[in-house]
């Protein structure tokens, strides 16, 4: 079984960094004349789009939960799954901030304005989140857990896969 945790959770990282860069893109934009809508609707997509990205990489995450604490230390792990929570909880709730800019009027330009000071405050998380996911893999040894064979496999086909060696490349194992 393949990993897929590790492959969804590069799309909130990118989210995060790229949705600051858009909400003062579209400020810009609006104050050069844009309606605020038009250019208001990148940083609202993507701030929906960095929600929905996190929530797949917390629930991948929780999915692989279990195969990954055999190898790995319960405090590390834990502080990574809570910092990856409140990533998704303050995510969605910045989602919901950006969206509001699509408003009209005063509030909508309060909307911008706070969402814009939002997306930046939530790159420091998506670094923290990022960082403690990649000493799981690389100081604590998390990616082992998907390197030696899973001994509580019940299907014995899928038990003898996962115990094979792979082919050598220049072919000494024949």
């Amino acid at each position: 079984m393949l990993p897929l945790h590790p492959v969804v959770v590069h799309f909130p990282i990118v989210l995060a960094v790229l949705l600051p860069i858009s909400a003062v893109w579209a400020l810009w934009a609006i104050r050069k004349g844009t309606t605020p809508r038009r250019a208001w609707s990148a940083p609202a997509a993507m701030a929906v789009a960095l929600a929905l990205s996190a929530l797949v990489a917390v629930k991948t995450g929780e999915a692989q939960d279990e195969r990954v604490e055999r190898v790995v230390a319960e405090q590390p792990l834990e502080a990574h799954e809570e910092a990856a929570e409140t990533f998704l909880t303050l995510s969605s709730g910045l989602a919901l901030l950006v969206a509001a800019g699509l408003v009209r009027g005063r509030a909508g330009g309060i909307a911008r304005m706070l969402g814009t000071a939002g997306a930046a405050g939530l790159v420091a998380l998506a670094v923290y989140v990022g960082h403690s996911g990649g000493k799981l893999v690389y100081q604590y040894g998390a990616a082992s857990a998907y390197t030696t064979p899973d001994t509580r496999t019940t299907d014995a086909g899928e038990r003898a896969n996962s115990t094979s060696r792979p082919p050598s490349i220049d072919g000494a194992d024949r």
